[in-house]
């Protein structure tokens, strides 16, 4: 007699928890990952794993803005030459949804140019922003903006910003665009393209023109090196910039030097590039508290470095950072969204189906 009493509360209970339950809006459950957003914004952090954005955990005597993201994926990265992708490769997967060969800027693997994200969005008068620590030409956003079949050619990867719809850029390598070895002058060309330059220091205000930013010759100084907020406040500024414009943005923003402490080996340079990109995000995080009409997406186009945050001398209470190889893995990397539309980001997926679902969302805002 009590088993079956039991049996009745129970199923008393579940009927209520039913009930109660039904009474809720799907809309309200995913409120924060449903719907369509007005601007998107993208931060990839070069050559970051699982592990190095774990770095952020241990290393830093604040929070890692990585834990406000309700969405988490993963990514399968592979050109479609090699099981390892490059930069190139991966910044073309994100730029225009195609598997292509390592080395290929905004090209297909038959060398056909593949139409951007940058373009496309332009197409629907939308601004469009990039932003890096390396050189503005160098493979990820140059995957943004250019076809070339090669991503070491660097000056003509630079010709194609004067006339592209980039609205915003800032980051290194300016002797791409003033030290050339054929002569021209980009410089110029920038500027008669209705770009307003900056090659001494960060802006304090938003130019009313199209905004170039080259703050060194080649890539900027590192995090160790004393560079300072220049990625976080370019974010901010690039923010402030994009935002005047009612149809929406879309912007790229690259920690471009966490990959070049994971070729080096160097802990201390790749934790310090990390925390910065790391600080990045939080700029972004607060822009969306305000803008709630914004999607943000991070993730990485590889890992760099086989990196892991392995015990020290089998102390379980010390962690020494390590590297298996000075060059690329084949390691899923992962995604992180957060905003209206995030809830399509996550799962195990190709690099590709980011630029797909980016797409997916504007074509039925």
């Amino acid at each position: 007699m009590n088993h079956l009493l039991s049996l009745l509360c129970a199923l008393l209970f579940l009927l209520k928890s039913a009930s109660f339950f039904a009474q809720i809006p799907s809309d309200n459950i995913n409120n924060a990952t449903t719907g369509k957003p007005q601007n998107i914004i993208l931060l990839i952090g070069d050559g970051m794993g699982l592990s190095q954005v774990s770095a952020g955990f241990f290393y830093s005597d604040q929070p890692s803005n990585f834990e406000q993201f309700p969405v988490v994926g993963l990514l399968k990265t592979s050109a479609s030459s090699d099981l390892i992708t490059d930069s190139a490769a991966s910044g073309t997967a994100y730029a225009s949804g195609i598997k292509t060969y390592n080395g290929a800027i905004g090209m297909t693997q038959d060398t056909l140019a593949a139409k951007t994200i940058v373009e496309l969005v332009s197409e629907r008068d939308m601004s469009t922003g990039l932003i890096a620590t390396s050189s503005i030409t160098h493979a990820t956003p140059a995957s943004f903006y250019a076809h070339v079949a090669s991503r070491r050619s660097y000056e003509a990867i630079a010709t194609f910003l004067p006339q592209s719809d980039v609205d915003f850029f800032a980051g290194g390598g300016l002797k791409f665009f003033s030290e050339r070895q054929d002569g021209r002058d980009l410089i110029s060309e920038l500027e008669q393209h209705g770009f307003e330059l900056s090659t001494q220091s960060l802006p304090k205000q938003p130019s009313e023109k199209k905004q170039a930013i080259l703050l060194a010759k080649d890539a900027l100084p590192t995090m160790l090196e004393g560079r300072g907020d220049f990625l976080p406040g370019a974010t901010q500024l690039a923010l402030k910039h994009l935002s005047k414009n009612t149809n929406g943005f879309f912007l790229m923003v690259e920690g471009s030097q966490i990959d070049w402490g994971g070729h080096s080996n160097d802990a201390d340079y790749l934790i310090a590039e990390q925390l910065d990109f790391d600080k990045t995000i939080g700029v972004v995080l607060a822009y969306i508290e305000e803008n709630p009409d914004t999607l943000l997406i991070v993730t990485a186009d590889h890992e760099t470095g086989g990196f892991t945050l392995a015990t020290d001398t089998g102390d379980y209470n010390k962690i020494k950072p390590s590297f298996s190889t000075t060059g690329h893995s084949a390691t899923l990397i992962p995604i992180f969204a957060k905003g209206p539309g995030a809830g399509l980001f996550g799962g195990v997926y190709e690099n590709t189906g980011v630029f797909h679902k980016i797409m997916e969302l504007l074509e039925t805002r």
